[in-house]
């Protein structure tokens, strides 16, 4: 492992440790305490951002059911470093926000097929003209919600009624530059005490840190607040349902430098298994080997997120070894040798630990041979596997399936039609899956 790969795998060792992050989170409230200050959570909402106007749903329950100053900001997201594929990103946005939405209840494009995009620029600036008065943030949320329910006779009358100050743009930038300095990126965020919760996904993050922190400001909780949760809760079949030996393979575009992929892997796996149903690995090369860059608030916050995700789950994680360059390589060259054994699930499990919660190097034979061996593979054949680039064209037509799909990133998963990226969607998926088995008698026996 080079020098800077060693040194940035030590920070981010230290940062997931979960003493520190307990530690540094007493620090905060301290600061605060003595500072006089109250809770203050800062929302940023951008006007033509689905996953905006999902969150922005659920911020007056959060107002009302918390002690906390509720900061709301319109901004924007930031460049293509930060979004690679933004036109991608905008259309999947929306298929993926109309599956949540009809999940969580939110009304959604329905008075509208689409969004009234030829007002988005007079809803920004009729919404920035109200900056800095009391009623900048029940504006932003009503351009929000006209927007994504598609109402242009009402979009039309807000861009009538508000003022055409041009004050937008100035707007966004400053609140770009606030959360340039808070250490984010994108829109669809709330940030409280130096941490990111990124939209409706997220929140309960937040709700939980609030709870612990005793500033709900009654002792039952919140209804709508806690549907997100209970929507979002799903059951296993204990047996699979005889209507799913039918359906097609669940494909799960992974890369092993994903942290993310590493969490969502032993969950699809789960749910494969429970409804009968095969699953494909298909891995791809990370980001940064495929040209792409990926700064660096955007890597912390990714790794600081998985690990919330990761104790969620009861994963393993937070010693960590980079494995970008020949780890991935390598990893990539054993896989394809690993799924002619059958044993590609155990091999891409033992690389994910090894990689995310042992900081065991897998660029070198000894850190290999460590996870091979768990696996059950043949060292020479481990060694003959890595001498050859043989995986070169596998990998590169799993990346080109993978975008062909509507998708750029990792982990993917693709059932047919169905399409989501995050391992933060299977139970997106599991309802897809009860969806397609629902004979009328119940699946979940």
């Amino acid at each position: 492992m080079k020098l800077a790969s060693k040194i940035r795998s030590i920070v981010l060792n230290v940062l997931l440790d979960p003493r520190f992050i307990a530690l540094k989170r007493r620090w905060i409230e301290r600061r605060r305490r003595l500072g006089g200050q109250r809770h203050a959570v800062s929302v940023f909402l951008q006007i033509d951002d689905p996953y905006s106007y999902l969150l922005s749903y659920y911020l007056p329950s959060l107002a009302q059911h918390y002690d906390i100053d509720l900061r709301l900001h319109l901004s924007r997201a930031r460049g293509e470093e930060y979004q690679p594929e933004p036109g991608m990103l905008a259309e999947y946005a929306v298929m993926d926000c109309t599956r949540l939405a009809r999940e969580l209840g939110i009304p959604f494009l329905d008075k509208g097929n689409l969004p009234p995009t030829e007002y988005r620029v007079g809803l920004t600036d009729a919404v920035a003209s109200s900056a800095g008065m009391d009623t900048f943030g029940e504006e932003l949320r009503q351009a929000l919600e006209v927007f994504w329910r598609g109402d242009s006779a009402a979009a039309a009358g807000l861009c009538e009624a508000g003022s055409n100050t041009g004050k937008a743009l100035e707007t966004i930038k400053q609140s770009q530059a606030l959360q340039q300095k808070l250490g984010h990126y994108t829109s669809a965020m709330l940030h409280y005490g130096g941490e990111w919760y990124w939209g409706v996904d997220r929140l309960h993050y937040l709700l939980d840190r609030l709870d612990d922190l005793g500033v709900a400001r009654g002792a039952s909780p919140d209804p709508v607040l806690a549907s997100i949760r209970q929507a979002m809760q799903v059951a296993l079949p204990v047996n699979p349902p005889a209507a799913a030996k039918d359906l097609p393979a669940i494909e799960y575009f992974h890369s092993f430098r994903s942290p993310y992929s590493y969490v969502g892997l032993k969950r699809i796996m789960e749910i494969a298994d429970a409804f009968g149903v095969e699953l494909k690995l298909r891995p791809v090369l990370p980001m940064v080997m495929r040209g792409l860059k990926v700064p660096q608030a955007k890597l912390l916050y990714i790794v600081k997120d998985t690990g919330r995700e990761a104790m969620r789950r009861n994963i393993a994680f937070g010693k960590i070894a980079d494995p970008v360059g020949k780890g991935a390589e390598r990893c990539l060259a054993v896989f394809r040798y690993a799924e002619s054994e059958n044993r590609e699930r155990d091999f891409s499990m033992n690389a994910g630990q090894a990689i995310w919660s042992e900081a065991i190097d897998v660029a070198t034979y000894k850190g290999m041979r460590k996870v091979t061996g768990r696996t059950g593979l043949f060292w020479p054949d481990v060694e003959k596997a890595m001498s050859s680039d043989d995986w070169q064209k596998p990998i590169e037509a799993n990346r080109e399936s993978m975008m062909n799909s509507g998708s750029w990133g990792v982990p993917t998963i693709r059932m047919g039609d169905f399409l989501a990226w995050g391992q933060d969607r299977d139970w997106i998926l599991v309802r897809h899956l009860e969806e397609l088995c629902d004979s009328g008698d119940g699946i979940l026996v």
